[in-house]
């Protein structure tokens, strides 16, 4: 049987995990949103603008397409500047977003 003064460390350890995983969770919620709301400057979520519609876009082809403007390889007249302002996690994070975002 565990001693009280242990069960009392254990349950303050899985407190304490429970809440830097809640934490974490917040932190990555923000930073997805902080990632795509620029996006959303060119891009709009109801597909009325010029520019491609980024709600449900595949997310292997986002991430490629990011990968693309940022080395030069697909011409663009901002995207490539935009893209080389985000790491490849990013591209991901993103990617995940809007392929999950439905209208």
């Amino acid at each position: 049987m565990m001693k009280p003064v242990f069960r009392i460390a254990a349950g303050g350890a899985m407190v304490l995990a429970c809440g830097l995983v809640g934490s974490q969770a917040m932190a990555d919620a923000g930073r997805e949103a902080m990632i795509t709301s620029s996006c959303f400057s060119c891009h709009s979520i109801d597909a009325t603008g010029n520019m491609p519609n980024l709600v449900g876009y595949p997310r292997d082809l986002m991430i490629s397409q990011m990968q693309m403007f940022s080395n030069g390889s697909r011409p663009s007249t901002i995207m490539d500047r935009i893209a080389r302002g985000y790491s490849e996690a990013d591209y991901v994070v993103m990617a995940d977003y809007f392929a999950t975002i439905e209208q």
